[in-house]
């Protein structure tokens, strides 16, 4: 009987804009909390993916250089955005750098507003991929993409307005069975509800019960 293959493992790559720009639809909240909020997400973001089993390496990828600094403490690596203002191109430079530095290692794109996301569920869609062909996970409205992953030759990801019409015409194969806390990010109060519903990372609800 032949050995079974190992699994394969991924380097999630997490695109963060600067915490004091990003997230300008929780407009109910003050730019203070809008920010704690954002760095949150991210934190909570970079922990599931961190303790996935089927994740190797998590690649940080901000302008910030406080979030730089705070996310890399958790465990992961952290680089500047190499492409100002064109987050595909700067995904692409990133699946590039991961290549170089992990090069076993398949690229995936985690969005880092995913404060309920759960380790578990994380590991649930990576072991359904069935081969390095590109896929991607909808968002829960079902229009935009939480996650976009393909091997490193193949690795294309077409993230932006309507980018699950985009990443389907790109030819992406859609994971449609992933579980809520994959789906949920967040981008205004509705979200962080729904969000608080399926359960917050750590950072994330201490930030909310500040608010």
């Amino acid at each position: 009987m032949s050995a079974p293959q190992p699994l394969q493992r991924y380097a999630v790559l997490v695109p963060v804009k600067p915490p004091a720009i990003g997230k300008s639809r929780l407009a109910t909240f003050e730019a203070d909390v809008r920010r704690r909020l954002a760095e949150a997400f991210a934190q909570d973001t970079v922990l599931a993916c961190l303790r996935a089993e089927r994740v190797g390496q998590v690649l940080v990828v901000t302008d910030d250089a406080h979030l730089s600094r705070a996310l890399s403490a958790l465990g992961c690596a952290a680089i500047p955005d190499g492409v100002s203002g064109d987050l595909n191109g700067t995904l692409r430079q990133a699946a590039a750098e991961a290549h170089r530095r992990w090069p076993g290692l398949v690229p995936v794109a985690v969005c880092a507003d995913l404060p309920a996301l759960r380790s578990g569920d994380l590991d649930a869609v990576l072991t359904g991929l069935p081969d390095d062909r590109p896929h991607f996970v909808p968002d829960a409205a079902g229009i935009g993409t939480t996650m976009y992953a393909a091997g490193h030759d193949r690795f294309d990801p077409r993230f932006g307005p309507r980018s699950r019409a985009a990443h389907l015409a790109a030819g992406a194969l859609e994971v449609a069975d992933a579980p809520a806390s994959v789906r949920r990010d967040v981008d205004d109060a509705d979200d962080l509800a729904d969000a608080t519903g399926l359960g917050l990372g750590p950072n994330t609800s201490v930030a909310v019960l500040a608010t």
